[in-house]
C-alpha cells in the first residue's frame, strides 16, 4: 500500500505519536514481582532514560526492552518494507539504550535489561538469573 503522505509529512506526523510506554510487558513484570514478593520497587521514578522499574534503596533500575524495537533477534522479525529505516530506528534505539545505561552507572546504579521474551514461560529461567540481581 502506498503512503498518502510524503515522507516529510509522514516524518511530522509519526513524530507526534508519543509512547504510552509498553504496559503489557511492564504488568506482567508487576505481577512477577507481586507473585515472589519483590519489594522496594516503584514506577514512574523521573530518571534519565524513563526505567520501568527503580528500586531506589539498592540503586537498581529495571528495563524492559522490546524485543523488535531494541534489536533481540529471539523472534527473527525483521520488516522486509522500508527496511533501511527500520535498521537506523533500531539502531539509533540500541545506541540510546547504550547512553542511559552509561549515563545510570555513572550516577552509581545498577542497570538491569530485560528482553521481553524473558517475560514468557520458555524463558522464565533466564528471566529468574536476572531478577536474582536484585535480591542480592
Amino acid at each position: 500500500m502506498v503512503d498518502v503522505f510524503d515522507k516529510d509529512k509522514r516524518s511530522e506526523i509519526m513524530s507526534k505519536v508519543k509512547s504510552s510506554r509498553n504496559k503489557s510487558t511492564e504488568l506482567k513484570l508487576l505481577q512477577y514481582f507481586k507473585d515472589n514478593k519483590i519489594i522496594g520497587w516503584r514506577r514512574n521514578v523521573k530518571l534519565f532514560g524513563k526505567p520501568d522499574f527503580v528500586f531506589p534503596k539498592k540503586k537498581i533500575t529495571v528495563f524492559v526492552d522490546g524485543c523488535f524495537w531494541h534489536g533481540h533477534d529471539c523472534r527473527n522479525t525483521r520488516p522486509k518494507d522500508n527496511e533501511e529505516y527500520w535498521t537506523k530506528k533500531i539502531s539509533r534505539n540500541q545506541c540510546r539504550d547504550i547512553e542511559v545505561t552509561a549515563h545510570l552507572e555513572k550516577l552509581g546504579y545498577t542497570v538491569i535489561r530485560l528482553w521481553e521474551c524473558e517475560l514468557t514461560k520458555k524463558k522464565r529461567e533466564l528471566l529468574e538469573e536476572n531478577i536474582n540481581k536484585i535480591m542480592i
